[in-house]
């Protein structure tokens, strides 16, 4: 299971080890919001006073515009009933999402929802995050994939690694002051990664922010994914598969035992 893979014991040992390798953060909840309790959450991004989010299974994957606030929808466009929507990022005027094992990705404006292309690529998509000159692609491996942000083309791939180890599971990723977050699937952590080096340099904790009696209908596929930075406000947003809430949370640094 995943709560017992290596990443657990070479990040940190949570359950009370004398030193841990690598700084683990805590959360404080700044605001809560609503969120659409039926959105299968797989990409999340923020963009001038608006959420961004990209949602999948078969038949019911969409684009949407969201009010923060209130988490109303106010604008959607559905990706076609045979792909399953995964993650997606703003590269300029242009939304850009993946689809799960389709191995296409499409390109959308980001005011309309019109599509303008769409794009081919090898393996899985998961995860995806812009710096606007540059998108960085998971797959569920221990690799980040480095594309183009014009072209579409993968320029490289760095692993990803905690004291020297692969992390995998790398899903949903958000660029947050220039370190790249990703969700590891199936936990309640986001690794905090060099996007040069690939080098995990922190693990925020976000065990308890909610409980799992409160995400939806499914405990096994409401699990924590979603991250969102506003930059200009500094303000840090998580959320996860069909859950009913969405938190501002500030990151603090866990004290070792």
């Amino acid at each position: 299971m995943l709560k017992q893979f290596t990443f657990l014991a070479v990040a940190c040992t949570l359950a009370g080890a004398a030193q841990a390798a690598l700084p683990v953060y805590g959360f404080v909840v700044k605001n809560t919001y609503p969120h659409d309790p039926q959105a299968f959450t797989q990409g999340l991004f923020y963009r001038d006073g608006h959420l961004f989010e990209s949602t999948g299974q078969y038949g019911r994957s969409t684009i949407r515009k969201v009010e923060l606030k209130t988490g109303k929808v106010v604008q959607k466009a559905d990706l076609p009933a045979e792909v399953f929507g995964e993650g997606s990022a703003a590269v300029g005027n242009s939304l850009v999402g993946l689809t799960w094992t389709s191995q296409v990705g499409y390109v959308f404006d980001l005011k309309t929802f019109k599509l303008k292309q769409s794009f081919k690529y090898e393996g899985e998509g998961w995860g995806l995050a812009s710096d606007d000159r540059q998108l960085y692609m998971s797959d569920g491996s221990s690799f980040i994939r480095i594309l183009d942000a014009k072209t579409m083309k993968e320029l490289k791939r760095v692993q990803v690694t905690a004291e020297g180890r692969p992390v995998e599971r790398l899903n949903e990723l958000e660029m947050v002051d220039g370190q790249l977050y990703s969700n590891i699937w199936g936990s309640e952590l986001i690794a905090r990664i060099d996007p040069d080096s690939g080098k995990v340099v922190g693990v925020i904790d976000l065990t308890g922010l909610l409980p799992p009696g409160q995400r939806g209908t499914s405990e096994v596929d409401a699990v924590l994914n979603g991250i969102a930075w506003d930059s200009k406000g500094k303000r840090l947003f998580v959320t996860g598969k069909l859950w009913p809430k969405l938190f501002e949370i500030e990151l603090v640094p866990k004290l070792r035992k």
